[in-house]
């Protein structure tokens, strides 16, 4: 059986990448029992070279039809349907008190939503002169210039009583480096309140904190469905020209687990569960006087001056791969992004492709 599978196996990876065909890892498991903590995509990467493609693995298997109902202790096995790899599950049952037969525990997410849930509740993307429009944060009883959870402070707006809301402070303004299109203002939550006293100034109780208010924070109304993003498939992304535009957290490079934001949005076609392939486009060398490529970071004066009087004296690298990027939150122009593998630290300005594209660079 063992060389069975692994004769399989080597023919799934000797095979082309396109349309549904994919590859296994070498030396992955026959079986895989799912333990607490898990993820699609850590069990996905039990068994695949590109752990994106598990809609494939197990979507022509009816038994997980859903993938959101596999849960700690159920048993994954994989087999071959007519050539191709499935996985099928044994599922773990336990009896509760009344008799009835559930799952134990709860069904394993796509990701890990610690990693994500922040952003999920914290970030949103919205057009700047909107923002400005929302109502906002006059004052409090308090003679503090900020407020936390528990105080009371005022807003300039008539807002319904008992409606609960968040409190939101301006980060960055997004612009597209390539073209210059303004793509939003990045605003951050920094309390969530509610309503007690309706009126022109309407007086709001602060219930979380997650910063200190302060006047000026704009009112936005909270997004019931924040968390409902977190729940996706991984695909493929079809969106092509992508950009990584910005850290959440605004550093300078970017490794596995870090968010990011990408300079494209819904408008563009951009879903939650889409895997982009990050690369970094290559250097353009010079030739120097003796001959000797140079790179473009010790150009001198002459090279310099060379490379844009001849073409003939400039030679363009090939792109770098440097990881993968899962889109979990979409905004009109804009997404976040979780970087899930990283070979090469990803900065700004790096370039988002199918993933498909990307099997040459990793060969």
């Amino acid at each position: 059986m063992k060389r069975l599978l692994l004769s399989l196996s080597l023919l799934l990876s000797a095979a082309s990448v396109n349309g549904d065909v994919i590859t296994l890892k070498p030396g992955h498991p026959e079986a895989y029992v799912v333990a607490k903590g898990d993820t699609l995509w850590d069990i996905s990467a039990h068994f695949l070279q590109d752990p994106w493609r598990w809609p494939t693995l197990w979507g022509a298997n009816p038994q997980i039809a859903n993938p959101h109902l596999i849960y700690p202790g159920d048993q994954l096995t994989l087999v071959f349907i007519d050539g191709e790899p499935r996985l099928v599950k044994k599922p773990m049952l336990s009896k509760q008190a009344q008799g009835r037969i559930e799952p134990k525990g709860g069904a394993i997410p796509a990701v890990n939503l610690a990693l994500i849930r922040p952003y999920l509740i914290h970030n949103r993307v919205v057009g700047a002169d909107w923002f400005a429009k929302q109502p906002m944060l006059m004052a409090g009883e308090s003679p503090s210039l900020n407020h936390i959870a528990g105080e009371v402070v005022f807003i300039d707006a008539v807002l319904e009583t008992g409606a609960k809301i968040g409190l939101y402070e301006p980060g960055r303004r997004f612009v597209r480096q390539q073209d210059g299109s303004q793509l939003g203002q990045e605003v951050i939550l920094t309390a969530t309140a509610r309503v007690i006293e309706s009126g022109e100034i309407s007086k709001v109780e602060l219930l979380t904190s997650f910063r200190e208010a302060r006047p000026g924070n704009r009112i936005i109304t909270l997004e019931d469905d924040a968390l409902l993003s977190a729940q996706f498939m991984p695909k493929a992304a079809t969106v092509k020209d992508a950009k990584v535009l910005a850290s959440a957290i605004n550093i300078l490079e970017m490794g596995k687990l870090d968010v990011a934001y990408i300079d494209r949005g819904q408008v563009d076609g951009v879903t939650t569960g889409d895997v982009f392939a990050i690369t970094r486009t290559g250097d353009k060398v010079v030739m120097g006087k003796d001959g000797i490529p140079v790179p473009s970071t010790d150009r001198t004066t002459y090279d310099r001056f060379m490379a844009l009087m001849s073409d003939d004296r400039t030679r363009q690298m090939p792109a770098t791969y440097h990881g993968n990027m899962l889109v979990f939150k979409t905004f009109e122009n804009t997404s976040l992004g979780l970087i899930m593998v990283n070979e090469q630290p990803v900065r700004i300005d790096d370039n988002l492709i199918i993933p498909e594209q990307v099997s040459v660079l990793r060969e």
